[in-house]
């Protein structure tokens, strides 16, 4: 969690230089755009393979002993994923004029200039694609051999390349110089996991495994995954289409809003699923189904713990941490209006999102990869209808209809999230529930009472600057919050001390 943090750190940096150098305008509103096709080849290929169907299979051979037979396996599943994100990326770079103007973004199509920055952007960005995808696949290795650390680091490696390109390359080259860092921080991000990956003396092999029966099912857990990480990206496709439509500004709006969530997210869920999963699924291949049951239901109400409060003070508070993160340079008080907006939305579904990204990993832990992608592409499919209804709404209430989006985006993951927890119930038969509730309803209570506090602190210190609403409105809440789960008699914030203590090898 620690590294998860210090990576977010450094997106948040790479951000708060991107919009002091480009605000909310035209050139962002193409990159954003750009980097949504190579974004999608890395999640369709390597995200759909690493998180869903390699991991399960690789560790279940580790635990087996069959080192051999693992090594085989990864060496195959390397070399189908740079054939094939190659291969995408060069017809993705032949059709890129059509893909920009009919299925990406054609509210920027009708400006010459900028249509022509956007498919420029688009092909140079394609070559991270590939190199991210057998990054991908190395930290599915390491997280298999129970080594977070390093890949825990490696978004930051990213953002670092791209902080590169905003203050080295953007100075000569305009918004190029950022597209050509992202390629840079995607070697940077496969190479910090390389000595770790030598460390684990595995032997590469130049096969591709068509008869390897563990490649077989790693091609069959992929598959569903594939569809459902298709229709995700449908929907992110969707909201691009929109956006562009939209008043400029919009794309970099939702974009700007969801990265923040995203941050939460990251520090509260992403963390704790990745060391979650190869525990899972040690205790599925070795038959601890009760184990299982209560290594998740542990989960669900420590990210609860975490996420409520940190939804409620991403809604008060958005205003001022975005002013205070953004405002300054090309970024106008305009800009923070249109980010600030798309949080409010995206901020009231961030528990639906941690939730979400537990429950998914918790059910490919079980070799199951077809349950969450039919609920999945049904919460999906949800969101691309909300989409379109939600920005019509707005528009006809006055406000900004790109808000609309992020509140679909929203609802459909809270849709998810409840037909997905009914769902692992049935399969694990049975579940603590009556323990999950009890832990969202203290979480409620303790956040309500930290939000009634923040709300009050932020209304008083309102001609204050930014950074001290900001600062001590978090600071404030936290203590608050902490306090109150204390008095609640929380389980968990009582196991802290102990658990300080067992790290740190205390006596």
């Amino acid at each position: 969690m620690v590294a998860f943090i210090f990576s977010q750190l450094t997106g948040l940096i790479r951000r708060i230089l991107v919009a002091q150098v480009f605000g909310a305008f035209e050139n962002l509103d193409a990159f954003i755009a750009a980097n949504r096709v190579s974004e999608t080849l890395f999640n369709l290929i390597a995200g759909g393979v690493l998180g869903s169907a390699f991991i399960p299979t690789f560790t279940s051979l580790l635990v087996k002993n069959e080192k051999e037979s693992a090594w085989k396996l990864a060496s195959a599943i390397a070399n189908l994923v740079f054939i094939t994100l190659g291969l995408l990326g060069i017809l993705a770079s032949i059709f890129a004029p059509e893909i920009v103007r009919y299925a990406l973004a054609p509210g920027l199509a009708d400006d010459p200039h900028l249509y022509q920055l956007t498919v420029n952007l688009l092909r140079i960005q394609l070559i991270s694609a590939v190199i991210f995808g057998l990054s991908g696949l190395v930290m599915g290795i390491l997280n298999s051999h129970q080594v977070f650390l390093i890949p825990a680091l490696t978004p930051a490696m990213y953002q670092l390349g791209m902080i590169f390109g905003v203050l080295v390359l953007s100075p000569h080259m305009g918004i190029y110089g950022l597209a050509w860092g992202v390629v840079i921080g995607s070697f940077l991000h496969l190479a910090l996991q390389l000595p770790s990956l030598f460390q684990q003396k595995g032997k590469y092999s130049l096969i591709f495994g068509i008869h390897n029966t563990q490649v077989s099912e790693v091609m069959r857990l992929m598959v569903p995954r594939l569809f459902g990480v298709a229709v995700v990206q449908l929907n992110f496709w969707v909201n691009s289409w929109l956006a562009s439509q939209m008043s400029r500004g919009s794309l970099v709006g939702i974009d700007f809003g969801f990265s923040l969530m995203l941050m939460a997210q990251v520090v509260i869920a992403q963390s704790v699923a990745t060391a979650m999963m190869p525990t899972l699924a040690s205790q599925y291949a070795l038959g601890k189904m009760d184990e299982v049951r209560s290594s998740l239901s542990a989960t669900l109400r420590g990210v609860l713990f975490l996420a409520v409060p940190a939804s409620i003070g991403i809604i008060i508070l958005r205003q001022p941490i975005i002013a205070f993160l953004y405002q300054r340079g090309n970024f106008d008080a305009h800009s923070t209006d249109l980010v600030a907006w798309a949080l409010l939305w995206y901020g009231a579904g961030l528990v639906g999102h941690c939730l979400l990204e537990i429950l998914a990993r918790a059910f490919y832990a079980l070799h199951d990869t077809k349950t969450p992608v039919l609920v999945g592409i049904g919460a999906m499919g949800i969101n691309v209808l909300l989409s379109f209804a939600f920005s019509a709404l707005f528009a006809r209430l006055g406000w900004m209809p790109h808000g609309g989006l992020a509140l679909a985006n929203s609802t459909a993951t809270l849709f998810e999230v409840i037909i997905l927890l009914f769902i692992v119930g049935r399969r694990l038969k049975g579940m603590p529930y009556r323990a999950i509730v009890t832990g969202l309803f203290h979480a409620i209570i303790a956040s309500l009472s930290m939000g009634l506090v923040v709300f009050a602190w932020n209304r008083l210190l309102v001609d204050h600057p930014f950074w001290v609403i900001t600062l001590g409105g978090l600071f404030t809440g936290g203590v608050v919050y902490f306090i109150s789960i204390w008095v609640l008699k929380v389980p968990e914030i009582r196991s802290i001390p102990v658990f300080i203590k067992t790290t740190l090898h205390w006596k």
